[in-house]
């Protein structure tokens, strides 16, 4: 015989938010979202208590599922693209480049990572193997100065998109910010609405500290898409549960692997039931 949602059922689900990397605060309120569900609904097992938790995870992302779109004008249309050291921010762009152009669109890409010197030569290679045009400078060049030359160029090639890749050091993070938000005004001396598109990217496997993250970018630069990677790579990605309650910023994307089609629209219920174990698994690939 089964049993009713009872304080086992819920010491489980909570067991198992907390174990997706959901916060504390997060999963107690989502646990009680679940419990006002089970209301004339059959609990008598535990998949039935994941089934009910698998809805209310959806409720909380959808709101956040919004894809990105590259609008017929401004051009280009500018991607500041922002995160720390070690996120996967620069294999992102790659990605993305490599999904923007198979949409048809013509794409730069701009290096403004100039702190690591690897992150330019990093960025060239994705630039070699998409047939993508990278604009860069010698490492330790101005950002600001790197990202202005893009835009010009970028603007007097045609292009449909720029990618900005910028540093994402945490040694100095006022150093940091000061100088992502001189990134932004550059920009808006050359188009006064770029960028058009911030997003941040962030690696799953770090949990709660990918919020704080978040937070701070969000809070210096303005950000208007999140893309969390690393899912692939022990990254839960309850995170976004949390981030989904704090921040109104929409999820773009969720990066699965490091080839260049690994890079997936998020997709709420997808992911929801991905979390909750009532599906075998993320997908592996763009279809």
């Amino acid at each position: 015989m089964g049993r009713t949602f009872d304080g086992q059922t819920v010491d489980e689900l909570e067991a198992h938010l907390l174990g997706a990397d959901v916060s504390q605060t997060t999963a107690t309120d989502i646990i009680r979202r679940v419990q006002r569900l089970t209301g004339g609904r059959n609990v008598a097992t535990i998949d039935d208590a994941r089934q009910l938790l698998r809805e209310v995870l959806t409720e909380v992302l959808q709101p956040r599922a919004e894809p990105l779109v590259i609008p017929a004008s401004p051009r280009p249309f500018v991607i500041l693209m922002v995160g720390v050291n070690g996120s996967g921010k620069t294999t992102t762009i790659g990605k993305l480049a490599r999904r923007l152009k198979d949409d048809g669109l013509k794409v730069m890409l701009a290096a403004g990572d100039t702190f690591r010197a690897a992150a330019i030569e990093q960025l060239q290679v994705w630039g070699e193997r998409n047939e993508v045009p990278v604009i860069a400078q010698q490492a330790g060049a101005d950002p600001a100065a790197v990202v202005f030359d893009a835009f010009a160029a970028a603007r007097a090639r045609g292009c449909d998109v720029l990618l900005a890749d910028t540093a994402g050091r945490l040694q100095n993070k006022a150093h940091l910010m000061q100088e992502l938000q001189k990134v932004v005004r550059v920009l808006r001396r050359l188009d006064p609405t770029a960028p058009h598109e911030t997003m941040i990217v962030l690696d799953a496997s770090l949990g709660q500290n990918a919020v704080a993250q978040a937070k701070q970018f969000h809070e210096a630069i303005g950000l208007t898409g999140i893309t969390m990677t690393k899912l692939d790579a022990g990254g839960k990605g309850g995170v976004l549960l949390t981030l989904a309650g704090e921040l109104k910023v929409p999820v773009r994307f969720i990066g699965i692997g490091e080839q260049a089609a690994d890079l997936d629209v998020f997709d709420a219920g997808e992911f929801a039931a991905a979390l909750t174990g009532t599906l075998p698994k993320l997908p592996t690939h763009r279809t």
